[in-house]
């Protein structure tokens, strides 16, 4: 996995800290275990955000990528077949 971006740093704190604040809002928890837990539980939140993110986006760049070169190889392919047997053009085509 690839480091993550500062995007994805910045969503997965930003998850924490709603998370926690939801959490402790919600729950009335006064004990520190309790909120230690609460604290915990937004913190794994926030790391799987993070993930999850990092992987979306090389999946989406090994994708893109992919598409890119089946893209210039069927435009190659194209363009050789085309000159080899290229079609002469209508007449109304030269006209303007």
């Amino acid at each position: 996995m690839s480091r993550p971006t500062l995007a994805h740093l910045s969503a997965g704190v930003l998850t924490v800290m709603v998370a926690a604040a939801v959490l402790l809002a919600v729950s009335g928890s006064r004990g520190v275990f309790e909120i230690a837990v609460l604290v915990g539980f937004a913190v794994a939140l926030g790391t799987l955000t993070t993930a999850l993110l990092v992987t979306g986006a090389e999946r989406r760049h090994r994708v893109e990528g992919l598409r890119a070169r089946r893209t210039s190889s069927v435009r190659a392919s194209a363009e050789q077949a085309g000159s080899a047997a290229r079609a002469p053009h209508p007449e109304y085509a030269a006209r303007r």
